[in-house]
């Protein structure tokens, strides 16, 4: 069975946290991304497009998975992640779509 990796509880989130995941340009290209993503499936971390060493793309998940934005499940020699979307809805209201709203890179 996949190891999950550690996300807090959708009443556990902070706003302070989701805001400084989201002060870094490639972190919020991967948020953009899974924002408009309409049918919100699993992508492979990879899926990105993201030029960086793969010791480097796995920090910004981290940072990303631990602020709550989101969801990772390790599946052997790949990862997948979704956004928690209806968790960071409920929580703030109106930030996914801001994100999604913004220029891209």
């Amino acid at each position: 069975m996949p190891r999950q990796p550690q996300s807090p509880e959708p009443d556990e989130i902070e706003l302070g946290a989701v805001l400084s995941a989201l002060a870094d340009p490639h972190r919020r290209r991967v948020v953009r991304a899974l924002v408009h993503d309409v049918d919100a499936s699993e992508r492979s971390c990879t899926s990105f497009g993201l030029d960086l060493s793969k010791s480097t793309r796995s920090h910004h998940f981290k940072v990303l998975r631990e602020a709550g934005l989101v969801r990772q499940v390790d599946r052997g020699n790949r990862s997948g992640v979704t956004l928690r979307r209806q968790d960071l809805d409920a929580r703030f209201p109106g930030l996914l779509a801001l994100i999604g709203d913004e220029d891209g890179d």
